[in-house]
């Protein structure tokens, strides 16, 4: 509760979450400090996701009465009658693709159960397909200075289409914090040890896909880019607010001083011509083989 409380107090105003974090224990810690804030969290807007609770997790799992289960778990945890925005959390391909998906969530909206929703998406096709849909609110996607492809035609294509960026995985699970090195071990239970190769979901959420020598390597650069008074960490995420088409950032935070340094990142002045070429040489001299043709 802390790490939001300074979030919120910092001037954050978007909360992400999702029904399987801790299986709705996120959940319902946002909702208890939604209703706690009272009037003070009329400005916020609750994010949450659903599909990842299909077991097995098929296309064919994703229907209406399946999404009614779902939110009205989510309503419960949120303590809410309707949720601000609901994401499809990284569906198959499949289920982006057919018109009963989208036609089902208008359904949803209609009853009242939801007030609008997105999809989090792991390739730039899978966001394209899904920006073409006219009541999509907002794509969720994997965005920062080591994974730059959706620059190319989702950003566009969202900004001509109304649609929202919400970008994830912005410091690459750590590495554009700086505070990584060769050495760093992680706990066997972490994602940043059980899958940097893919074998418990798609790599490309471990690290943002790159390889953890070569992202170390490429984040020591960027770390020696760093302005005064900045931190490594502020400086990447500078760099997706300068974006156009993004509408808002998503870094996690585990302690209330990392919520509060990651808000001080909007008040940072733009990252100035020369920040920007070097960090795109840093992306294509080191990054770009591991991750641009793959999502």
């Amino acid at each position: 509760m802390g790490v939001l409380a300074a979030a919120v107090d910092a001037g954050v105003t978007f909360l992400d979450t999702a029904d399987v974090y801790g299986d709705g224990r996120s959940e319902k810690l946002v909702g208890t400090f939604v209703a706690e804030r009272g009037g003070d969290a009329s400005g916020l807007t609750v994010a949450t996701k659903m599909g990842r609770r299909a077991d097995p997790h098929v296309a064919e799992a994703y229907t209406l009465d399946a999404y009614r289960g779902w939110t009205d778990r989510s309503r419960e945890n949120l303590g809410t009658d309707t949720l601000d925005l609901v994401q499809l959390h990284c569906p198959p391909t499949a289920v982006l693709g057919r018109e009963q998906t989208y036609d089902d969530l208008d359904t949803l909206v209609g009853e009242g159960r939801i007030a609008a929703y997105g999809v989090s998406v792991e390739t730039v096709e899978e966001a394209l397909t899904a920006i073409a849909r006219p009541n999509v609110a907002s794509v969720q996607i994997i965005l920062n200075v080591f994974r730059r492809k959706p620059l190319e035609r989702v950003l566009p294509a969202a900004a001509a289409a109304g649609v929202g960026i919400i970008a994830r995985v912005p410091l690459a699970s750590g590495l554009l914090s700086g505070r990584y090195d060769e050495h760093t071990q992680f706990a066997a239970t972490d994602h940043r040890s059980y899958n940097r190769h893919g074998e418990a979901f798609d790599v490309g959420e471990t690290f943002a896909g790159v390889p953890y020598e070569v992202g170390v390597a490429a984040a020591r650069e960027v770390a020696a880019l760093t302005p005064d008074g900045a931190t490594t960490a502020q400086l990447a995420l500078r760099w997706i607010v300068d974006q156009p088409g993004v509408s808002v950032v998503i870094p996690g935070a585990r302690t209330p001083e990392q919520a509060r340094n990651n808000a001080r990142a909007a008040a940072l002045p733009p990252l100035d011509d020369a920040t920007l070429a070097a960090l795109e040489r840093i992306y294509d001299e080191r990054i770009r083989e591991h991750v641009h043709t793959r999502w």
